[in-house]
């Protein structure tokens, strides 16, 4: 075995490398039967720890002669994107070390042929997603398929931890230990904070003893510095996205400096947006600027791949597509549009210049709005202090249980007992009690209480004491649905004469009259129709189009990044302005502090005032936009209850405004006595003894206090799909349209005639969960309850009120109207602050 190590390490000498400490104790844990997780920063070597171990296992037991052996390695990726940059990375050391193993990717975009004559033998290392991984377990041969498999490696495991992926990843490494006991598994992830939890995930759930298992810690994470372009002016009275375009010179000047830029968004509009703007201000850069994202064509993102390796392009703008284990040599610069509203992503976007050991990385930042310098300079502290997200785990989602047990009856079918002991090895459904398993049985067999008259929902039958899938358009139908776990109603583009862009949501699609003009992919088309789940355009001169909104564009901000904002405002409120993002933003700092206050990290500040528009009430909580959307619905409804009161309520990332045509009744609530004549300014009240924001009946408070029969219905559409009550079909066979019908009618039958269905109450807890983060929002409550609440009545709205104005005006008002508005109120609070802020501000 040493000998074997040697000639690894003598593969790294001749490439110019050592050997990282952390890499060599990978190939010895591995070596030794050990499983583990791997953490370490981007393009620290994570890929060579994983892979080298087996290869070494090859080299010190077997002739070089001998021809490639079945599949050993499984290396499972979140995104298709990354697959063909994995193959081409464990390629790289097989010829050079006599290694004669084949490596192959199987995804959605694998050519038929390829998947075919995978079904008869697999490569030796294969490459796959989860839901190619759940296919492939479908086939009756799949034990032979996988019957010398040694090592799963599961990439990027910090992306699908707590996703709905991350539980069908881990009821696929149960049925695969299940066959192949002794199989190794190793995680790789780069930015994490609770990496016992992580590891748990991956092997087998701890009975009697802990998951035998370890940590392998990588190299100390390289130095991030970040910049920020500043604009000539900051306005005291900001609103989400004001600036944006307007460093467009700033953002063009700072590519031309550099001889390669990734531009990084959140949201693919955005994306599509900039591309364009850039485009526009430098055509000469056509063909050395491009565009990548999740719902462009494949050709199209693998193009932009392979020309960024090649260095042929001079920037490439681009989501989160780019910001994983893409292999691509280190780009000179990284611009972030916006805040990235969370650490693990900023570090992860910041790593792809400077991408290998050692180097430091730079990203510079071009704010979309003037508070957003706080949060700039709030991340910059959070790095410094090691503050990372956790990514928590699900637990127990039955309708990927549902799904999985479809999976494995038509895998060769499976025994009742065997399956259950199978499942609660995974930490999804470790607690899976014998009450939920057998309803989870029932419904694949009977379709549940309410479906059993219906054919069509008995999926899978017991026979000789064996559950399986006898019905051929069963079968077809679920496989179908294995991608759904993933898939938003999509629609394809095409040319009217062939050659397919991409895809755009239903929703996007279904506002288009033909001869409408959107950009897609950096181009102006012109939609022709919609046919059989295809948007058809040609390609047009025009230029006064609109751009797709794709949906999961409201990125909150994340629990790290709100807490070092507020201490950063406490600071501020003591005079402290540390770095040039904070200098910048205290003008308008210092209006909010004259008008009202700056609270401190402890302090929950809440604004009173009258407009023309009526009486509102700020509240500014500092925790992200989904729980702002809770908790405003919340204290509305809390309100109301003292008080019959009508609410129009508008939330940020930083607040909540509720407007109403009379005064809350504030002073109402239990425990609040307020001087109710307007005399004082201010009051300040313990937290614990405001009910509005306590946690008593929190989840029925805020169940009553929104649609949540409608919100629930809508998170049923995607467990229905998942759990294959609906499906989307082949093309021209069904429309999302028709899908979300399906799904509504189901969930009524449900909600009438079997009440009890935990399907329904899965889609609750993830409205409560997912749409409202109820598990942050009581954080955010208790937070509270602990500290003092500061009641300001102003005498006109705030720095911190303006944004929260604007949105709700977004609302109504089209782009145009919306800015000329916009601006007589800016420039009406700006003669009431007293002055016009200079232009005194420089770049940096």
């Amino acid at each position: 075995m040493n000998r074997a190590l040697t000639t690894i390490e003598q593969w790294f000498a001749h490439r110019g490398w050592e050997p990282f400490p952390f890499q060599r104790e990978v190939w010895q844990a591995y070596l030794a039967g050990e499983s583990g997780l791997i953490h370490a920063t981007t393009g620290a070597g994570k890929t060579y720890a994983a892979w080298m171990g087996p290869i070494a296992e090859w080299l010190a037991s077997t002739p070089s002669d001998r021809a490639a052996p079945s599949l050993r390695v499984l290396w499972i990726t979140p995104l298709r994107a990354l697959a063909a940059d994995t193959v081409e990375a464990l390629r790289a050391p097989l010829d050079d070390l006599g290694v004669p193993w084949q490596v192959e990717a199987r995804t959605g975009d694998t050519p038929a042929a390829t998947r075919a004559r995978q079904r008869r033998r697999l490569p030796t290392a294969l490459v796959t997603t989860p839901e190619s991984l759940s296919l492939l377990l479908t086939q009756p041969e799949w034990r032979d398929l996988f019957a010398d498999l040694r090592m799963i490696v599961v990439d990027e495991w910090h992306e699908l931890l707590s996703t709905k992926r991350g539980v069908q990843v881990e009821l696929a490494l149960a049925r695969l230990r299940g066959l192949r006991p002794s199989v190794r598994i190793w995680g790789l992830s780069a930015t994490m904070g609770n990496l016992d939890q992580a590891l748990d995930a991956l092997l087998p759930a701890a009975t009697e003893q802990p998951s035998r298992g370890r940590i392998v810690r990588g190299l100390i994470p390289k130095p991030i510095v970040i910049e920020t372009l500043l604009p000539e002016t900051i306005e005291r009275f900001p609103w989400a996205g004001h600036l944006g375009l307007q460093l467009l010179p700033q953002v063009v000047a700072k590519i031309e400096q550099s001889a390669t830029t990734l531009v990084f968004t959140n949201t693919r509009a955005q994306a599509e947006i900039w591309y364009q703007a850039l485009l526009d201000a430098r055509p000469d850069w056509a063909g050395t600027l491009a565009l990548h994202h999740g719902s462009l064509d494949r050709e199209v993102r693998e193009w932009v791949e392979a020309a960024l390796r090649a260095r042929r392009l001079r920037c490439v703008v681009c989501t989160s597509t780019l910001d994983l284990g893409v292999d691509f040599s280190p780009v000179d610069q990284v611009i972030q549009i916006g805040s990235p509203k969370g650490i693990a992503r900023l570090m992860q976007r910041a790593g792809r210049s400077g991408h290998r050991p050692g180097a430091v990385s730079i990203v510079t930042f071009a704010p979309a709005s003037a508070l957003e310098l706080i949060e700039i300079a709030a991340a910059r502290d959070a790095i410094a202090h090691d503050w990372i997200e956790t990514r928590h785990p699900l637990e127990a989602p039955l309708d990927v249980l549902v799904q999985h047990l479809v999976t494995c009856a038509l895998g060769g079918g499976f025994v009742g007992s065997e399956l259950l002991a199978e499942v609660r090895t995974t930490r999804a459904f470790r607690n899976l009690s014998d009450a939920e398993w057998q309803w989870a049985l029932d419904f694949v067999v009977q379709g549940g209480a309410s479906l059993r008259a219906y054919p069509e929902f008995h999926r899978v039958i017991e026979r000789d004491g064996r559950y399986v899938v006898t019905n051929d358009a069963v079968a077809r139908r679920h496989r179908v649905s294995i991608g759904t776990i993933v898939s938003d109603s999509a629609l394809k583009v095409q040319y009217v004469r062939g050659g397919t862009l991409g895809v755009v949501e239903e929703s996007f699609a279904a506002r288009l009259k033909p001869g409408d003009i959107f950009f897609f992919g950096g181009k102006a088309l012109e939609f022709v129709q919609l046919r059989d789940m295809t948007v058809f355009v040609r390609k047009t001169e025009r230029r006064d189009g609109v751009t797709p909104r794709w949906m999961g564009g409201r990125m909150p901000l994340s629990t790290e990044l709100s807490h070092a904002i507020r201490a950063r405002i406490e600071a501020a409120r003591s005079g402290v302005f540390r770095d040039a993002e904070m200098e910048a933003v205290r003008p308008l700092l210092d209006v909010q502090a004259q008008w009202s206050l700056l609270p401190a990290a402890d302090e929950l500040l809440i604004e009173r005032t009258q407009t023309r528009e009526g009486h509102h009430l700020f509240v500014y909580p500092f925790e992200g936009r989904l729980v702002h959307e809770g908790m405003a619905a919340l204290i509305a409804y809390r309100l109301s209850r003292l008080r019959p009161i009508t609410f129009t309520l508008a939330m940020n990332d930083y607040g909540f405004e509720l407007l109403a045509p009379e005064p809350a009744p504030l002073s109402e609530a239990p425990g609040i006595m307020l001087d109710t004549t307007h005399s004082a300014r201010r009051w300040e009240i313990s937290g614990a003894h405001m009910p509005l924001f306590g946690i008593d009946h929190l989840a029925d408070d805020i169940i009553a206090s929104m649609n949540a029969t409608e919100m629930a219905k809508r998170q049923f559409r995607e467990i229905a799909r998942i759990a294959g009550l609906v499906y989307e079909g082949y093309p021209g066979e069904k429309s999302a349209r028709q899908i979300q019908a399906s799904s509504s009618l189901m969930y009524d039958v449900f909600a009438q005639y079997d009440p009890e269905n935990r399907l329904l109450e899965q889609a609750r807890r993830e409205v409560l969960e997912r749409q409202l983060e109820h598990s942050r929002l009581a954080m955010a409550l208790r937070r509270i309850a602990a500290g003092r609440i500061i009641v300001v009545d102003v005498p006109r709205p705030t720095p911190f009120a303006f944004p929260l104005l604007v949105d709700r005006l977004r609302e109504s008002l089209s782009s145009e109207k919306l800015a000329d508005r916009v601006r007589k109120m800016q420039l009406a609070l700006e003669r009431e602050a007293g002055m016009v802020p200079g232009k005194d501000r420089q770049t940096t």
